[in-house]
């Protein structure tokens, strides 16, 4: 059942994406945009955004709770419609993606040391990986394989091709691959945002959230700068970058 399930999930992607590419960016931005809107209140998590967002904001209303999650469906509707545009995106001056920070790159590169960087799912978060490998930054990011295995391999496929040449999958030989590639020199890329079973637990709004240690455990093994990254959607599919100090 799970497998039939997987399928018809990849047909309707598939069938997306071939529109998002017959009616271009803008319209698929829009495309993308309303579709979440529509569909995503309807599932599952709704309960689960008005939640968490009930925990981070005391006195929020019902009006301000579908305010912000109908902005969060709408990211990820245009960031889901972006892949299809991936190849524009990591197009030089392209005028998309307005960059801060700079120079702290040019630091690591003159450094040729590895760092970490950090950063969570913020508006397209596939874009901060990809500016990173078209400055030039010599690295590998980590990242979790998709659990539908009819689409993971055509994520992974635009993942290597237009954003980060050098992947290294969350698993049992996750952490040894990463070792191996910090001592031939490459930084890593990290999402640290997402659900971990292990790590320490932290208090998050009161809460014990378990977080991962992994960054700091690189930086402290390998004398490692930790350098935190950040991207905002300023409008349809114009971003600001930024590169913090490290």
């Amino acid at each position: 059942m799970k497998i039939f399930k997987y399928f018809l999930q990849f047909i309707i992607v598939l069938s997306l994406f071939m529109t998002f590419k017959i009616i271009g960016p803008r319209n698929a931005s829009f495309m993308g945009s309303s579709l979440a809107k529509i569909f995503g209140p309807l599932l599952r998590s709704k309960r689960i955004i008005e939640k968490n967002l009930k925990i981070c904001f005391k006195n929020v209303d019902q009006k301000e709770i579908k305010r912000i999650s109908l902005g969060m469906w709408d990211n990820i509707g245009r960031t889901f419609s972006e892949y299809v545009f991936l190849k524009d995106f990591k197009k030089k001056n392209n005028n998309l993606i307005r960059f801060h920070g700079i120079e702290y790159l040019d630091e690591i590169k003159k450094n040729n040391k590895p760092v970490v960087f950090v950063s969570g799912h913020f508006a397209n978060f596939e874009l901060m990986a990809m500016q990173l490998n078209t400055y030039g930054i010599k690295f590998a990011t980590m990242y979790r394989p998709l659990n539908n295995l009819f689409l993971d391999p055509i994520l992974e496929y635009l993942r290597l091709k237009y954003v980060c040449p050098f992947l290294i999958k969350k698993g049992r030989s996750s952490m040894r691959e990463l070792l191996n590639k910090i001592k031939n020199g490459y930084s890593i890329a990290m999402l640290v945002d997402q659900r971990t079973s292990e790590g320490k637990k932290v208090e998050l709004f009161n809460f014990p959230a378990l977080t991962t240690t992994a960054p700091a455990q690189i930086s402290l093994r390998f004398n490692c700068k930790i350098v935190p990254l950040y991207i905002e959607r300023l409008s349809n599919s114009n971003f600001e970058m930024t590169v913090y100090k490290p």
